[in-house]
């Protein structure tokens, strides 16, 4: 596994794992998670920006954020608003954030038109690398095909090379 790819797989039809090494200790990858400051640097994908982001970190706190498409490149999307929320379960600094997903408004009311997502993230020690792996687990397998469609697999990948562009310029 190359620094700059992600390996993909699906297991039981509805759940997406995502790896992915990053040239950082776990510590440091681990803090991009967690602070609102960082995450509105990288979170989102190419051509999108992050105005609004407020994080409780800690089990039963909540992250609520807004993505703004800010790139004229990207036509339709222009101007674009997509809300998200995830409620956080469990948290075991540096090694595992795991916490429920949702589209939502900008009020945080999630929108039960679009799939929810059980994420559990893992930070694998690698000594200066940091090995993250990403389990979305969704109710279905057409949940799944559902977030696949819209580009998330494409919009993953985007958002962790900004998180790994951020993590070599911090270097």
């Amino acid at each position: 596994m190359s620094n700059n790819s992600i390996v993909s797989r699906v297991e039981n039809d509805r759940v997406l794992v995502l790896e992915r090494i990053f040239d950082a200790p776990r510590d440091l990858v681990f803090k991009m998670f967690k602070d609102p400051e960082h995450l509105k640097r990288w979170w989102g994908p190419k051509g999108w920006e992050i105005p609004v982001c407020t994080v409780d970190f800690r089990p039963g706190g909540v992250w609520h954020y807004c993505m703004k498409c800010v790139d004229q490149n990207l036509g339709q999307f222009f101007g674009m608003e997509s809300w998200g929320k995830g409620v956080y379960k469990e948290i075991i600094e540096p090694e595992k954030i795991v916490y429920t997903d949702y589209f939502s408004d900008s009020e945080g009311n999630m929108n039960d038109s679009m799939p929810s997502t059980n994420i559990t993230m893992e930070f694998i020690d690698l000594g200066e690398k940091t090995k993250l792996i990403n389990r979305a687990e969704y109710v279905s397998a057409e949940s799944l095909k559902t977030v696949m469609d819209m580009g998330m697999l494409q919009g993953i990948t985007e958002t962790w090379d900004r998180l790994n562009e951020l993590l070599e310029s911090m270097k």
